[in-house]
């Protein structure tokens, strides 16, 4: 599903974000990626999403070598992969429903497929009833539900959780992980989960860590 060969991703200010990095990631899996802050984590999730591209080495997701994508293929990328990110990233103007329908609108959907699409996603994380609710009425449990269900809208075949906890108690951080991982599974999604919480982390079939910009098996974790 993934394989990431000889990935080496070097900034203009001469900082090394990844080195020579190999990773062979199987559609189904649920891999756990920590480390401490500036070892790449990032950086590996902006790649995956062509956001940044690496200065050596491939990137292929299904098949398709991403690495030279170009910038009128990036939205079909884009629509194969579901982003989770710490921060939520919800419009404040617009509703729950309105930020949902914002992903499929951006994709070119016909209205009548959105006016399908967005209550069954809704109904999925248990919000259709926030549905008009605008985000700064929501918990930040809430808030990173509505991030899941745009995330789903597409049917992508994998999902990159960015630190989805980060920003929520411990309670509410369970809640959304447990979400995460039985949609996951429901729908046979790979799913790669960027994470400082150890305990999280280890719930997944791989853990790797990153050090010096390399991925290592971190057995130490379990």
């Amino acid at each position: 599903m993934i394989k990431i060969k000889g990935v080496t991703k070097i900034y203009p200010t001469g900082t090394p974000a990844l080195r020579n990095l190999n990773l062979h990631i199987n559609a189904g899996d649920f891999v756990s990626i920590v480390g401490q802050s500036g070892t790449g984590k990032t950086t590996l999730v902006k790649m995956l999403i062509a956001e940044e591209r690496p200065n050596k080495g491939t990137i292929e997701i299904g098949g398709w070598d991403i690495t030279a994508i170009s910038s009128n293929d990036i939205p079909y990328l884009r629509r194969q992969i579901g982003v989770v990110f710490q921060d939520f990233k919800l419009l404040p103007q617009r509703t729950v429903y309105e930020n949902i329908a914002f992903a499929l609108e951006v994709a070119g959907e016909q209205r009548r497929r959105i006016h399908q699409v967005v209550p069954q996603v809704l109904e999925i994380v248990n919000l259709a009833h926030k549905a008009d609710s605008y985000p700064f009425q929501l918990s930040g449990g809430e808030q990173q539900r509505t991030a899941i269900a745009r995330s789903l809208v597409h049917r992508p075949k994998i999902i990159v959780a960015d630190e989805p906890t980060g920003n929520l108690d411990g309670q509410t951080a369970m809640e959304v992980f447990s979400l995460l991982q039985k949609l996951t599974k429901q729908r046979n999604q790979t799913l790669i989960m960027v994470t400082h919480n150890d305990e999280l982390a280890k719930k997944g079939d791989r853990v790797l860590r990153l050090i010096d910009g390399k991925a290592k098996i971190a057995d130490n974790i379990r």
